[in-house]
């Protein structure tokens, strides 16, 4: 087998990992927590998302965090944006990217934006043509891509047909999600083989959730694949609100962990990445669950 020399890891923690989080944690801590982010030798940081707070409480202080942050050159800095509004409170605070969002299954678009499939191509066709007016990057995420907490499996030419509307909207990448961690390697190996006829892998990166323990052979398996590109959150944390079954994501301290014990680079300093953990997990007042930090707390006892 052919391994790439170097991964890209784009930490979707403080967005993706605090907006399940049952309790809000404070601004201060947020922006403090960001900051050692920043400094771990990432080149990708979501740092929010601008969301109506009625729907994402954790994550009302998007446009404070995006102000008090110490932007470090050479990082994104990206949010999720739902909407015409959600974008212009985003281009407010001078974010590098923006990232738009939908599913490939229907109900559970309805369940988490409030519209269907077809009635949600025309709100982010709009997002990405006035991003990309202001000169912004635009991601667009793919949700339930391997299965449904309401529809079941998913058809991979619906996920095809669902990713191919973004790429025509004029987005610069497109990240594929599998929401409630029910992919196994033999189904990414399958998928990503059907995948190749309709979508340009260079753009491609993949969002795994670790529910069942197999996040990280999927990402074996999609490296296999020549995608290099892979979203996680710190210590493990997130999941969907509105996915019924998605516990944390992929843990970037696992990933970088493994990836730097099979000689593949990432960038990312593993001693500021566990300071950064061990912060967050303070925080938050509970052991983050990624095996890196089961073996850290078990060192600290």
């Amino acid at each position: 087998m052919e391994w790439p020399e170097k991964v890209t890891i784009k930490e979707v923690g403080p967005r993706d990992g605090l907006q399940n989080e049952p309790v809000e944690v404070p601004l201060q801590d947020k922006v403090a927590w960001i900051d050692l982010l920043s400094e771990a030798g990432y080149s990708y940081i979501e740092f929010s998302s601008f969301v109506h707070p009625k729907w994402i409480p954790q994550l009302k202080d998007a446009k404070e965090v995006a102000e008090m942050i110490s932007r470090k050159k050479g990082i994104t800095y990206a949010a999720l944006v739902p909407n015409r509004r959600g974008l212009e409170s985003a281009i407010d605070t001078d974010v590098d990217e923006v990232s738009v969002f939908m599913s490939a299954s229907d109900t559970h678009n309805k369940k988490n934006i409030n519209k269907s499939i077809e009635e949600t191509y025309p709100v982010l066709k709009e997002v990405v043509q006035e991003a990309k007016l202001e000169g912004k990057s635009v991601r667009g995420y793919v949700s339930t891509v391997f299965g449904c907490p309401y529809e079941g499996a998913i058809a991979t030419d619906q996920v095809a047909r669902v990713s191919e509307c973004l790429l025509e909207m004029g987005i610069d990448e497109l990240s594929l999600g599998d929401t409630i961690g029910v992919a196994n390697p033999r189904q990414v190996d399958q998928a990503l083989s059907e995948w190749k006829q309709w979508l340009p892998f260079d753009k491609l990166a993949m969002h795994f959730h670790n529910t069942r323990g197999m996040a990280l052979s999927n990402v074996l398996v999609s490296m296999q694949h020549n995608i290099t590109t892979f979203d996680a959150a710190l210590g493990g944390l997130g999941g969907c609100p509105y996915a019924k079954g998605a516990s944390g994501n992929l843990a970037t301290d696992d990933l970088v962990h493994m990836l730097h014990q099979m000689g593949i680079e990432t960038g990312i300093d593993e001693e500021k990445l566990k300071e950064a953990a061990i912060y967050i997990q303070r925080v938050l007042n509970k052991a983050l669950p990624s095996h890196q930090m089961q073996v850290i707390n078990k060192e600290r006892v």
